[in-house]
């Protein structure tokens, strides 16, 4: 049953979510009407990556709080007008605003098991964190679909304008004051959330209408997720634990499973964007999602190239 909720904030959320304003009143929904139904088969259009309003039962709280552009492909690419930002210029007809966050990496943890040099995540890793750093807006798009290159002025609610605190407060809700309190971004403790998004989609400690990322953003602070920007070993050898991938196709070295030459998605891969073979978090996920056994079957979960059966995954690049 549907409980009202009255809340008076002066904060609101960073991604995906809701504003709450003052002196508004929401409707909090049930559970399942948070839920996402996709059949993960097929196409990205049945995963979670399809970031259309239409494929995702939601009330009325999350259609009014952000960008719903009626397609599939348009959260990430463009046919016209890509983001030419040098970081992000070479994705594929990219789309997304990007944002020059620092990244806290996993050499900053200590650890004597690390055995090789660590950069700032690459674009294959930036391609990702532009949605699961939390600190961008899944609607914060360079070109719109239908009216070409958007202007600053012309995008509302979760746009980049928005999270960098330079939103005309009252641009879609008239009389209203929204306030930036709880856009800080970035946390100083491996494991910590994002405060952007999550200030609001955070379980319990959230606001109850608002669904938990928790598991899903993942912040600036990279130190407790598999080291991205690490370099990959050039030469194996009795001191070397790794399997190494045997083929090169430009900027992209990976294990040929069937021998024709080309990175496919099941192909674990490791990329060199300026700084040698680097790992990524590309190197494991496709977004697009890999089918389990063939086509129609079921995408491997979390975006998996190998899924990671009796560590497999692991195995492809470790030799443990």
């Amino acid at each position: 049953m549907k409980q009202h909720l009255k809340h008076t904030l002066a904060h609101h959320s960073a991604c995906l979510g809701l504003i709450l304003l003052s002196a508004l009143t929401w409707t909090a929904a049930p559970a399942a009407e948070f839920e996402t139904l996709f059949s993960n088969q097929g196409s990205v259009a049945n995963t979670r990556h399809n970031l259309s309003q239409s494929s995702i039962v939601t009330s009325g709280a999350m259609i009014t709080a952000r960008n719903n552009y009626g397609e599939v492909c348009v959260y990430c690419h463009t046919p016209h007008g890509a983001n030419d930002t040098a970081a992000v210029q070479k994705l594929p007809l990219w789309n997304r605003t990007f944002r020059a966050n620092t990244y806290a990496t996993y050499d900053q943890l200590g650890t004597s098991s690390l055995s090789g040099p660590v950069t700032q995540p690459g674009m294959n890793s930036i391609a990702c964190l532009s949605c699961h750093d939390g600190t961008v807006a899944i609607d914060s798009i360079i070109n719109m679909p239908g009216a070409g290159r958007a202007s600053q002025t012309a995008k509302t609610n979760h746009d980049e304008a928005h999270l960098d605190g330079n939103w005309a407060n009252n641009a879609v809700y008239p009389g209203t004051t929204v306030s930036n309190t709880h856009m800080a971004i970035g946390t100083s403790s491996p494991g910590s959330p994002a405060v952007g998004c999550m200030s609001c989609h955070s379980g319990p400690g959230g606001i109850e209408v608002a669904t938990d990322f928790t598991v899903f953003a993942i912040s600036t602070d990279l130190r407790n997720d598999h080291p991205v920007g690490i370099a990959f070993p050039a030469t194996a050898g009795p001191s070397v634990d790794f399997n190494l991938p045997a083929t090169t196709r430009g900027s992209v070295k990976f294990f040929d499973l069937n021998g024709n030459g080309r990175p496919d998605t099941r192909e674990v891969r490791v990329y060199d964007s300026g700084d040698g073979f680097e790992v990524e978090c590309a190197s494991c996920h496709d977004p697009h999602g890999v089918p389990s056994a063939g086509a129609g079957s079921s995408f491997i979960p979390t975006f998996l190239r190998v899924a990671n059966n009796g560590s497999a995954l692991c195995l492809t690049c470790h030799t443990k």
